[in-house]
């Protein structure tokens, strides 16, 4: 019996080094639903908590995610209601399939939701993160870390001020729940021939300058350590890294 408790206790140990602490705080007013996602097409590795979970006002949960979770997102969902409709129109903004937690397979959020993204031990044994904008803003985010890295974030709500062309969906009070991409909003006609979504015949980052995506300042502007459109690696910051030996612990918080 000794023998099996040094095994088990050293299985246990290695799969803490191997893995990071997340904790994601909820700073808004209000409860919100986050959702995770991971990948299926990119790795097997997945985080140790639920993929959507109800977070009041001032909550806060810890999980572990594996050293090498690959292409994992975390948004907030706005305004739910499972009980009568469990699935993706269950939120105002960033329901997903699946209901209350989000579908392994395409359970991804409905946009517009403001999402932060990982992949842990990526190329060049780096941490990638990022705060993207790409299909438009619901909640301020902000992604921290304990090893000193660079914050990525979008600290301003962006819903009053949004552009009429951009604004939607709405609130049951009326008030605006989200801020759409030029691209999301399809305000060019042609989303598979298009400058603001980047594709088509705008489909790198020469033919697709962020000079020729729409208010395109109007994210950037306010948030500009988020990515504000596909190609936004250009402007510096965009995609952010961390060294991965560093083992970093990363912090999600809506509404900083």
């Amino acid at each position: 019996m000794q023998g099996l408790f040094v095994i088990v206790s050293v299985a246990i140990w290695v799969t803490a080094v191997n893995a990071r602490t997340f904790t994601v705080k909820n700073n808004c007013h209000f409860t919100i639903w986050p959702g995770m996602f991971t990948d299926p097409n990119v790795g097997p590795a997945r985080p140790d908590h639920a993929t959507g979970w109800e977070a009041p006002s001032g909550s806060s949960v810890q999980f572990s995610v594996p050293d090498d979770w690959k292409a994992g997102r975390i948004w907030g969902r706005t305004s739910c209601n499972f009980a009568t409709n469990p699935g993706p129109t269950s939120c105002v903004t960033g329901g997903c399939n699946g209901g209350l937690e989000c579908a392994a397979q395409a359970g991804t959020g409905v946009p517009p939701a403001s999402l932060a993204e990982w992949t842990l031990q990526g190329d060049g044994n780096r941490d990638f993160y990022d705060v993207s904008l790409v299909d438009g803003f619901n909640l301020p985010v902000a992604i921290t870390n304990n090893v000193g890295c660079p914050v990525a974030n979008c600290p301003v709500d962006l819903n009053p001020g949004c552009p009429a062309e951009l604004r939607g969906p709405a609130n049951p009070d009326g008030s605006n729940a989200g801020c759409k991409s030029a691209c999301l909003a399809n305000l060019d006609g042609n989303q598979q021939d298009s400058a603001n979504c980047c594709s088509g015949s705008h489909n790198t980052p020469a033919t697709c300058p962020a000079s020729g995506v729409q208010f395109y300042d109007y994210f950037k502007g306010n948030c500009k350590n988020s990515y504000a459109y596909a190609f936004d690696e250009a402007s510096g910051t965009a995609l952010w890294t961390c060294d991965s030996g560093l083992k970093a612990d990363y912090t999600l918080t809506f509404c900083p």
